[in-house]
């Protein structure tokens, strides 16, 4: 019977924050069970000048990760389900995922509400979801590449370097800055990316034993919202790059998916929705992805990698 169980995690704060609070859980279903936290340096983490969108690979911040669970110097590994790409190493899988927390984004500036920033203000995001998608809401605003942790963003804010930063309400939350956020933007404009808010378990494919320990913690709607959400994604083919947004919402027991495919100028930009049984979060994904190629989505995503 393993004894110890070795968790691999980036180094940030706030990753560090999140892997703890999912060790709690794991410690919770497994009394005797002994945790050492591995610290793994990303090439995200590295290449910080460089936007996500731009860089030559995607899941930048799971590579290494994903490396070391394959070479067995972690058991398993606590990563932002929003950085983990739909397709992933043969020899792992995704094992449990936490309760998911808000989903939304935030607005952080030191003054105004989105709808009150004067024309011509910056707005820092390394995203390109949510640069779009603020192009289509306030175009009258300069969206600004900003990379770093939250607290070097929140720096920059309160410095007069750009005027707002949109950043997810769930690392605000985790990091207890609730009190830095002016407005929580509405996600009928704004809508998160996949997986945003969940943190995801990964491990060995072949593993059963990690397996059991980790999976008393997963939790059921969440596992179903961002499996329709990940299979819309997989379905466009889209990856992390493109500017793609999804989130499934389950009610009792049924799962409604909303989705969004956009050009890289905002100009142009896709809305649609699909529901079902929550049970069934696979082919909900795969029928909203349907619908969204016949409506162009296909031709977004090709200009998206043809940068």
């Amino acid at each position: 019977m393993r004894r110890k169980l070795i968790v691999g995690s980036r180094g940030s704060k706030l990753a560090m924050i999140q892997t703890e609070s999912v060790v709690a859980k794991i410690r919770e279903a497994n009394p005797d069970l002994e945790f050492s936290i591995n610290k793994i340096v990303t090439k995200g983490d590295r290449s910080r000048r460089t936007q996500l969108d731009r860089m030559p690979v995607i899941g930048v911040f799971v590579k290494e990760i994903e490396e070391a669970l394959l070479d067995g110097r972690i058991d398993v590994a606590v990563h932002s389900l929003k950085d983990v790409p739909t397709d992933i190493p043969h020899e792992l899988c995704l094992r449990a995922v936490t309760e998911r927390l808000d989903p939304r984004d935030v607005l952080v500036s030191r003054t105004d509400r989105l709808d009150d920033i004067p024309p011509g203000s910056k707005i820092g995001t390394g995203s390109l979801r949510r640069t779009v998608q603020l192009a289509r809401y306030r175009p009258d605003l300069e969206a600004c590449s900003i990379r770093g942790n939250i607290d070097t963003r929140l720096r920059k804010v309160f410095s007069g370097e750009v005027d707002g930063v949109i950043l997810a309400a769930a690392a605000i939350s985790r990091l207890e800055c609730e009190d830095k956020i002016s407005e929580y933007l509405p996600m009928e404009s704004f809508l998160p990316a996949v997986g945003q808010g969940a943190l995801v378990l990964e491990a060995r494919l072949d593993d059963e034993e990690v397996a059991g320990l980790i999976s008393p913690i997963n939790n059921l709607p969440t596992w179903q919202s961002i499996t329709a959400e990940r299979t819309f994604l997989s379905a466009l083919g889209g990856g992390c790059r493109a500017p793609i947004a999804a989130l499934g919402i389950v009610a009792n027991t049924t799962l409604k998916l909303k989705g969004m495919v956009a050009d890289v100028s905002g100009k142009n930009i896709l809305y649609d929705s699909e529901e079902g049984s929550a049970t069934l979060p696979e082919e909900i994904g795969a029928r909203l992805a349907q619908k969204m190629l016949i409506m162009g989505a296909s031709e977004f995503i090709a200009e998206v990698r043809s940068r």
